[in-house]
């Protein structure tokens, strides 16, 4: 995938995300944000009138803490103590300035979130561990459990093939752009199986379909992380979080985490490199790049690579169809060949022959002289041809044969007389 690319979605992401930050951030009273980021902009644009100046402080008081930590150089991520030292100023506020009748005045994550499982109710991250539990077993559409039919197989099918295909898209997007913070290369096969088995077991213990996250990772990475250790540190981490720690965690101010993601969004972003990108780029690099990023913000990520390797296809197409040309060589000039007759013409042919370039560096060597009676091809430095270049081949050798011109081809790699050869197209003497 383009740099271009991935550098233009993983802005956008970072966009979007530190969008959506902004009401918790300040405190605002917007009520439940939709899908569709203009809208989103609006309503908290409309909102500011409900700024919170205690949340504010709060989420400004994490954003220094976390900014400033690592100047320390104390190996002890920046997060993690801004998330401390954020949920300890948020119960101070609260204890200070709540009370019973008005509650927190600093929303944290138990008072946002409220649980309810099997007649139990409860605040915050409902501590619960992994149980075992075939799917099947859980109740469908209309609350009775699953029977699986082929019915039910053919109806899940498209669905599940849908999620299996955007799973392993995002997952190798996340490792690709992985790879441009640690300066690593990824193996696709080993991301692909690893996320292939995670979520075939995960649905047996009550989890859903996941894949790699680029916020999570990129979050990962910029406190230290080098190794896949640290993934299996994390997921020890959430599983310690629900059964023991759920308590705690609920403490943490929603304001806090909106200062986390802040900085998250602003790392994802790599800011310096997009605009260093804007800046020094082809004129078509800069338009995907462009593209990329606004659909990205204005739609999902998924539309937004698609056009945008889509794009980035057609743009390489465009400059290889640039690059392949014919060239007649002037026999009188060149010592190589000086001293062929006059009826016979020489064409050098360079770069790849494809579907992109085919058609017009062959029919450039339709022939406007009666007198040429035979002509030469060098290609040499013809590296490829594609179906679409043989069968541009054979049309001009079928043309120059009805004129009763006769053509020699020369310089070309084994593996493309091969293809020839298979194409139907043999050396006929006399010819």
């Amino acid at each position: 995938m383009t740099y271009p690319v991935v550098l233009g979605f993983t802005a956008g992401i970072a966009v979007v995300i530190a969008v959506l930050q902004v009401p918790d951030f300040f405190g605002l009273e917007t009520g439940k944000l939709g899908e569709h980021f203009v809208e989103n902009v609006t309503v908290i644009v409309t909102s500011m009138p409900t700024l919170n100046p205690l949340e504010l402080s709060v989420g400004a008081f994490t954003l220094i803490v976390m900014l400033i930590w690592p100047r320390l150089h104390i190996p002890i991520p920046a997060p993690l103590v801004g998330l401390v030292i954020g949920a300890l100023a948020a119960y101070g506020v609260n204890q200070w300035f709540g009370g019973q009748e008005t509650g927190n005045v600093v929303e944290t994550i138990a008072s946002r979130f409220t649980w309810e499982i099997n007649g139990e109710t409860g605040n915050g991250i409902p501590p619960i561990p992994p149980t075992f539990l075939a799917p099947w077993h859980l109740p469908g559409p209309d609350g009775e459990p699953l029977k699986i039919s082929f019915e039910l197989i053919r109806a899940l099918l498209g669905p599940a093939f849908a999620i299996a295909m955007l799973g392993a898209i995002e997952s190798l997007l996340c490792a690709v752009v992985a790879d441009g913070l640690t300066k690593t290369k990824h193996d696709p096969n080993a991301e692909l199986i690893g996320q292939g088995l995670g979520n075939i077991v995960a649905p047996l213990f009550g989890g859903i379909t996941a894949t790699a996250a680029i916020a999570r990772t990129a979050t990962n990475i910029r406190s230290g992380a080098r190794s896949p250790i640290s993934a299996v540190i994390h997921a020890l981490v959430v599983l310690l979080a629900v059964i023991a720690l759920a308590g705690l965690l609920g403490l943490v101010p929603m304001a806090a985490l909106a200062a986390l993601l802040f900085i998250i969004a602003w790392n994802m972003s790599e800011a310096r490199h997009f605009l260093t990108t804007l800046r020094s780029a082809p004129p078509g690099d800069v338009a995907i790049l462009v593209i990329c990023f606004g659909l990205t913000v204005l739609f999902d990520m998924v539309l937004a690579v698609a056009v945008g390797v889509g794009l980035a296809a057609a743009l390489f197409i465009r400059r290889m169809s640039l690059l392949t040309q014919t060239d007649q060589i002037d026999s009188d000039n060149h010592p190589s060949i000086n001293g062929l007759p006059a009826e016979v013409a020489v064409y050098d042919i360079n770069g790849p022959l494809f579907f992109g370039a085919a058609e017009k560096v062959l029919t450039s060597l339709h022939l406007v002289d009666s007198k040429i009676k035979t002509v030469i091809l060098y290609m040499h430095d013809v590296p490829s041809m594609d179906g679409t270049a043989i069968v541009a081949l054979q049309s001009l050798i079928a043309e120059m044969k009805h004129e009763g011109v006769k053509l020699i081809i020369v310089g070309l790699k084994t593996r493309i007389i091969v293809k020839l050869r298979r194409a139907g197209v043999h050396k006929e003497v006399g010819e």
